[in-house]
């Protein structure tokens, strides 16, 4: 029995991709998933992060898609991640996949249905799949700390960048700071997010 995880690192960002992370094994326990520390990402430190994959990395396998800022800049969101999972799924050919819930909690029983007919296997999804499921703990930890050396690369030349989410100060310093130049936004932006269009048309440099 392959059981495989699927979660996602920086949907809300406005720098940087958007990963999503899968981690698919044969007949492992949860037990043993969970000792070799899958949980929810955002609950451990880089560091925990970094011994969590190094572990993982001896219990099962990985891959990400990574996502860039233009495709997210031309394209809808919620139908990118699809084709990510789509093509993550059809990768390690799993007997059942496990997902942390995309959308609001009502539309997962449509999602769940459109997912098992087009990925051709049994689909379980629900919120916080991350922190209860260990399979999906584990792609959350592989998602995020791909996503986090993308950001890392960009920050080396341009930062610092912060977390990349609109609400850090940091990131937000840094966004105002370039917009002043009056230059094209670097390729890690998603221009089409508001507080980069508000930045770009003026309305926040001027608060």
């Amino acid at each position: 029995m392959r059981s495989l995880g699927i979660d996602e690192a920086g949907r809300g960002c406005v720098l940087g991709p958007l990963v999503v992370g899968a981690f698919w094994v044969d007949d492992v326990t949860d037990e043993v998933i969970r000792g070799a520390g899958a949980t929810d990402s955002k609950k451990l430190s880089a560091k925990r992060r970094d011994l969590a994959r190094t572990k993982l990395d001896v219990v099962g396998s990985w891959a990400i898609e990574a996502i860039s800022c233009a495709a997210i800049d031309g394209g809808n969101l919620n139908h990118l991640e699809e084709e990510a999972i789509a093509a993550l799924v059809a990768a390690a050919r799993p007997d059942v996949v496990y997902i942390d819930a995309l959308g609001h909690p009502k539309t997962i029983p449509a999602t769940v249905e459109r997912l098992e007919q087009r990925l051709g296997c049994k689909v379980h999804m629900q919120p916080k799949a991350d922190l209860h499921i260990p399979v999906v703990g584990a792609a959350s930890i592989f998602a995020k700390t791909e996503r986090d050396a993308a950001l890392h690369r960009a920050d080396a030349t341009h930062g610092p960048l912060g977390s990349g989410y609109p609400s850090d100060p940091v990131t937000r310093t840094w966004l105002r700071s370039w917009a002043e130049r009056g230059q094209p936004w670097p390729d890690f932006v998603r221009t089409r997010w508001q507080t980069v269009a508000d930045l770009s048309q003026g309305t926040l440099l001027a608060k």
